[in-house]
C-alpha cells in the first residue's frame, strides 16, 4: 500500500472512531433517561415500535449502497460522469420508492390494528400508529442519507462524510430527547424525531453540494438503464438490511411475543450491552469497505489481499480485548446503567458476548465481498440465516427464557462464518494457509521495537533539519 493509502485509512479509522463514540453516547445516555421518565415498560414499549419500521430500510432496494461502491469503483478509474449518471439514477429512483412506499404505509397505518397486532396495550391505538408513522418517515429519508454519504464515499473523503454525519446524529438524538424529558409520550417523541432526522437529511444535500461541485441533483444524466444495469445487486443488497432486522428486532419481537415487553426491556439493554464490543468491527470495516473498492476498482489485487487479512486481523484482536474488559465490568454497568430496573444478568451478557466473538470474523470478512457488488449469494445467505434464527429464537425463549434467547443466535453466526471466509478468500486470490499465517503475524514495521527505531531515526531528522535552519 503507498503512502496514501495508508494516510486515508489512518483519518479514516480516526473519524469512524468518532462516529462509533457518537452512537455508543446515544445508546449509553438513551436507555437510563426513558428508562427515567418513562419506565420499563414503557421503554420495552419504544424497542418495539422503534424495531417495526426498520424493515422499511430495505424499500430503496438497496440502491444507496450498491450506487456507492459502483460510484467509487468508477472514480478510481476517473470516470467522473459515469459516477454522476449512477448518482442522478439511483437519486430519483429512491425518491420514487420513498413516496410509494411512504403512501402504502400510511394506508397500512390507518386500517390495521396496530397496538393489537404488536401485543401493545399501554398507550392507545392511534398512538401506535402515529408513532410508527414518524418512525417510519425518519427511516424512509434515511435511504437518501446513504446516497449522500456514498457521494463522499467516491472521492474518497468518506472520514469527512462519517464526521459529519455523526455531528448531526448527535443532534438530532438531542432534540428527540427534549420531549421525553418534558412528560411527553413515545408519539410525540417520534414526531420530535422524525422531524430532527429530516432536517439532518437536507443539511446533508446542501452539504454535498458545496463540498462535491461536480454532483447535481438533477436528471441529465439519469437513465432507465443505469437502474435496471444495478437492479440485480441492488436486489440483493436488500438481504443486508432485512437481515439486520431479523437479527435485532426480529429477536426483539420473538421475545416481545414470547414473554413480553419487560422481557424485551431486559433482553434489549443486555445485548446493547454485550454489543458494545462490536464497535470495534465496525471501526474496521468501515474504514476499509471504501479503500477495497478502490484497489479492487483499479486492479490492485496485493492490495485487496493485504487490507482483507489486516482488517480481520485487527478487528477480532479489537473484539476480543473489548469482549473481555465487557465480562468483567458490563453486568454491573447494566444493572447500574438501567437504574436498578434491570438485573445485571452476568450469565446472559456472557452469552451475548459469545455471539460476538463469532459475529466479528465473519462480518469483517464479508467487507471485501459487498464492497465490490459481488454479494447477491452473501445476502441470500444472511437473510436466511437471520430468518431461521428469529423462529429458533421464540420457541428457545419459550422454552429456556432469556438464556435460551440468547443462545439461540449462534446459529445465524455459525452458518455465516461457515459460508463467508471461504468466499472472501477466493475474491482475494488468497490460501487458507496465508491468510492463517497473516492473522498471527505483524508487519515488521508495526513491531514495537521497530517503532521505535523509527522514531528516534525521525527525531534526529527532526533536531538536524533545525540546527540547519537555526
Amino acid at each position: 500500500m503507498d503512502d496514501r493509502t495508508k494516510r486515508r485509512l489512518l483519518v479514516g479509522f480516526a473519524t469512524t472512531l468518532v462516529s462509533k463514540a457518537a452512537s455508543t453516547v446515544i445508546q449509553l445516555v438513551q436507555v437510563p433517561v426513558l428508562m427515567h421518565f418513562w419506565g420499563e415498560t414503557t421503554f420495552g414499549v419504544w424497542l418495539v415500535l422503534t424495531g417495526i419500521p426498520t424493515y422499511l430500510s430495505f424499500s430503496n432496494i438497496g440502491f444507496g449502497s450498491v450506487a456507492g461502491n459502483e460510484m467509487t469503483m468508477l472514480m478510481a478509474r476517473k470516470e467522473q460522469d459515469a459516477a454522476l449518471g449512477v448518482f442522478q439514477s439511483c437519486w430519483w429512483w429512491i425518491a420514487l420508492v420513498m413516496g410509494v412506499t411512504g403512501a402504502a404505509m400510511s394506508v397500512a397505518l390507518w386500517l390495521l390494528p396496530m397496538g393489537r397486532l404488536l401485543n401493545i396495550t399501554t398507550i392507545s391505538e392511534r398512538d401506535v400508529s402515529w408513532a410508527l408513522f414518524w418512525l417510519g418517515l425518519a427511516v424512509l429519508f434515511g435511504q437518501l442519507e446513504q446516497l449522500l454519504q456514498s457521494a463522499y464515499r467516491c472521492i474518497a473523503r468518506y472520514s469527512y462524510g462519517n464526521f459529519l454525519k455523526s455531528c448531526l446524529s448527535l443532534a438530532a438524538f438531542g432534540a428527540q430527547l427534549v420531549p421525553v424529558v418534558l412528560g411527553y409520550g413515545p408519539r410525540t417523541t417520534a414526531m420530535v424525531f422524525a422531524l430532527a432526522n429530516i432536517t439532518v437529511t437536507l443539511i446533508l444535500c446542501v452539504m454535498v453540494k458545496r463540498d462535491i461541485p461536480w454532483i447535481s441533483y438533477g436528471w441529465g444524466r439519469a437513465s432507465f438503464k443505469e437502474i435496471k444495469r444495478l437492479t440485480r445487486p441492488s436486489l440483493a443488497f436488500m438481504g443486508f438490511p432485512l437481515g439486520n432486522a431479523f437479527n435485532i428486532q426480529g429477536s426483539q419481537m420473538a421475545v416481545n411475543y414470547a414473554l413480553g415487553p419487560q422481557a424485551v426491556a431486559v433482553f434489549g439493554t443486555a445485548r446493547t450491552v454485550s454489543r458494545l464490543a462490536l464497535q470495534s468491527v465496525e471501526m474496521v470495516k468501515n474504514t476499509v469497505w471504501p479503500e477495497l473498492s478502490i484497489a479492487f476498482g483499479a486492479g490492485n489485487m496485493d492490495v485487496v489481499r493485504t487490507l482483507h487479512r489486516r482488517a480481520c486481523q485487527i478487528a477480532l484482536l479489537m473484539s476480543l480485548s473489548v469482549v473481555a474488559i465487557v465480562a468483567l465490568f458490563g453486568p454491573t454497568f447494566l444493572h447500574k446503567w438501567t437504574l436498578g430496573k434491570v438485573p445485571s444478568s452476568p450469565g446472559l451478557v456472557g452469552l451475548l458476548l459469545v455471539v460476538v466473538v463469532f459475529y466479528s470474523l465473519w462480518s469483517t470478512s464479508s467487507t471485501l465481498v459487498a464492497a465490490i457488488n459481488l454479494h447477491e449469494r452473501l445476502a441470500q445467505v444472511y437473510a436466511m440465516a437471520t430468518g431461521v434464527t428469529v423462529v429458533v429464537t421464540y420457541f428457545a425463549a419459550r422454552r429456556f427464557g432469556l438464556f435460551g434467547a440468547a443462545g439461540s443466535l449462534l446459529l445465524s453466526e455459525m452458518i455465516m462464518d461457515a459460508y463467508v471466509l471461504p468466499a472472501s478468500l477466493r475474491i482475494a486470490h488468497d490460501s487458507w494457509g496465508g491468510f492463517l499465517r497473516a492473522m498471527v503475524h505483524y508487519p515488521h514495521s508495526l513491531r514495537p521495537k521497530e517503532l521505535r527505531k523509527r522514531l528516534r531515526k525521525r527525531t534526529r531528522e527532526v533536531e538536524a533539519e533545525l540546527e540547519d535552519r537555526g
